[in-house]
């Protein structure tokens, strides 16, 4: 009968079979038992004395031991003899104990409790990095951005993908809106854009922007929202969305000055059924008196040979090879060749401007070919392309100089219309017969579409609130009458209130004494200085606007802000018209920023976000 804690069974009977000592065996144990040939894995332990199979799962030497000292006492013995002779391992063998570093302790220590500060600080900013940079939210799970963060930080745990997108980023959202929105609420002008756009999911969208100047004379553009539209996109339907965005944040319709959108006739349509002032972007105008320009059978052909040509390269890895090889022979600039873009502005002259300037390098690789040779342009149609390029080419710089968020624009729009007639577009009997037509053609039809008596008005209004220009570009016939509004505004801003200067004066007198002070001579003065008549309103008014039309201009290159905040205690009520007229975009660029801004979120991996996630990720986007 086995003894007690044997877990050994008889093996197989039989011839039997060699055995061999286990692989790196440690235990004196092992010289009693070994495995057969057979085993591979060794699993199967086999005592060499009386042939029985032990159990010893994982290596454990227990049950060995156990069953030497129940069925072979004497090898028992033996075994323990050898085990007590071979004494304490070798200290050479053994590695010398090092001490921890206080670095690599700290490191090891507890992570940061989630409500620490440090905590908060590193999800922040790591909230912040999500919004700002259109990064996805599952980048937080990323092997690679959890390792950058583990080295930065060890003690750092970072939060969930759930807990960034569920709390961390709509948290971030109510913060920024309530700043806006107590930013906003002191504004007493702005001016808005807006646009409509369908997402990569065929969602559409509409975007709102607001522009104003604030109080230090500086330059402010926030994106309101990115709204879902689903409703059909009507003329009645888009006045309600953006009546009900506005009163989303609060601004009152009176004290928008004016909205820019681009020609579409809903857009139109809804700004004229909500009564308000609009403003054509110029940018959009200008692309389509170019496009009108550009019905012509001659320029058709060229261009289309021209994209033709583009496509061959874009398409070929061994002709942009080529190509790249002929820039360095010819020394000509290593450019790669641009396509057309319908919807870009100016993307048609980028286009011929790159064949015209790689012209010889196209020549010498498709001239080896071919197959390819009859995409080369004959030198008619060479001609056409350096005529169109003649014609176009200036206007590109201005359309990009409209567009900007960060300084004055509307007023120049007067001026570049002014500067389009007398120069850059005026017919020269030297310039090919082409160039003059195009010319001609542009030119015509802005006359058309910026003839309307409003919107003249807005622009010659803004260009006399800028420093730098005031009556310059304004037609004889319309600079009384634009004196004459900008004398009303005035008398209406004085009716509102007394400026801001005779606030803090009356502030100060009415602000009760901590201590009774003894008077001064020049106290009587004082009283006998208020007590002096003051001109009558009018008269302020007037002598006021002229003095300022009458100071010297600013030069073209300053900032038009910068010269009030200078001079707003000269012009108080000046100044306030400069900051209702001055703040309005040329052009509808910034909402199509925004939209760019949510191509940019709702790409192929991000196609099933929701529209207010979409909302939420592009508002942080644009506004932090």
């Amino acid at each position: 009968m086995s003894g007690a804690g044997d877990t050994s069974a008889l093996a197989p009977t039989g011839d039997e079979e060699p055995l061999v000592p286990r692989e790196a065996a440690k235990s004196t144990v092992w010289r009693f038992f070994g495995f057969r040939a057979s085993d591979i894995d060794q699993k199967d332990v086999i005592c060499k004395e009386c042939h029985r199979v032990v159990s010893a799962p994982k290596g454990n030497t227990t049950n060995l031991f156990n069953h030497l000292k129940t069925h072979h006492k004497q090898k028992y013995d033996e075994c323990m003899k050898a085990k007590a002779n071979a004494g304490p391992p070798n200290p050479r063998q053994c590695p010398a104990p090092t001490q921890t570093t206080i670095t690599a302790t700290l490191h090891r220590a507890t992570p940061y409790p989630s409500t620490s500060q440090r905590h908060a600080e590193i999800t922040d900013a790591i909230t912040f990095y999500l919004a700002k940079d259109m990064c996805p939210i599952s980048t937080v799970s990323n092997k690679g951005f959890k390792s950058m963060v583990k080295i930065l930080d060890k003690k750092y745990v970072i939060p969930s993908r759930n807990y960034f997108s569920k709390v961390a980023l709509p948290a971030l959202y109510e913060k920024c809106r309530e700043e806006i929105e107590r930013e906003i609420t002191t504004v007493e002008y702005f001016a808005t854009t807006t646009d409509l756009w369908s997402s990569r999911t065929m969602e559409p969208y509409m975007s709102l922007t607001i522009h104003y100047i604030d109080d230090d004379f500086t330059m402010k553009s926030r994106c309101l929202q990115t709204s879902f539209f689903p409703q059909d996109h009507t003329g009645e339907a888009i006045a309600q969305g953006l009546r009900e965005a506005l009163a989303s944040w609060s601004l009152r319709e009176e004290k928008q000055v004016c909205i820019t959108t681009d020609n579409g006739s809903n857009v139109i349509k809804a700004a004229s059924l909500n009564k308000w002032m609009r403003l054509q972007c110029f940018g959009h105008r200008l692309h389509l008196a170019i496009e009108n320009a550009m019905k012509d059978p001659r320029i058709d052909r060229a261009v289309g040979i021209c994209k033709k040509l583009v496509s061959s390269f874009s398409y070929s890895w061994r002709r942009k090879k080529e190509l790249a090889r002929a820039q360095k022979e010819l020394k000509l600039p290593e450019h790669g060749l641009k396509t057309e873009c319908p919807t870009r502005w100016g993307s048609r002259q980028a286009m011929i401007e790159r064949v015209l300037e790689q012209h010889k390098a196209i020549s010498q690789v498709l001239s080896s070919d071919r197959k390819s040779r009859h995409l080369l342009p004959s030198w008619q149609d060479t001609e056409i392309l350096e005529a169109i390029y003649k014609s176009l080419h200036p206007l590109t710089e201005f359309t990009d100089a409209l567009s900007s968020e960060k300084y004055v624009s509307v007023s120049f729009v007067k001026p570049v219309l002014h500067l389009f007639t007398s120069s850059i577009l005026k017919v020269n009997d030297d310039d090919p017969e082409l160039t003059n037509t195009i010319k001609t053609k542009i030119l015509t039809y802005l006359e058309e579409k910026y003839k309307d008596p409003e919107t003249q008005d807005l622009l010659n209004l803004a260009s006399a609130l800028d420093p730098r220009f005031k009556l310059r570009y304004t037609s004889e016939d319309r600079v009384a009458p634009i004196q004459a509004r900008l004398m009303s505004e005035m008398a209406a801003s004085l009716s509102m209130g007394p400026s801001d200067g005779g606030t803090a004066d009356r502030a100060e007198d009415d602000a009760p004494s901590t201590s009774k002070k003894k008077k001064t001579l020049g106290s009587f003065f004082k009283i006998t200085e208020r007590a002096r008549p003051t001109h009558p309103p009018q008269q302020a008014l007037a002598t006021e606007l002229q003095s300022y039309l009458q100071c010297a201009d600013l030069d073209s290159e300053e900032n038009p802000l910068d010269w009030w905040r200078e001079h707003q205690r000269v012009y108080p009520r000046l100044s306030k018209l400069a900051k209702k007229y001055l703040g309005i975009p040329a052009t509808s660029a910034p909402s199509e920023r925004v939209f760019s801004t949510g191509g940019n979120i709702v790409t192929c991996l991000r196609s099933s976000l929701k529209p207010e996630s979409v909302d939420r990720l592009v508002f942080l986007a644009k506004n932090l």
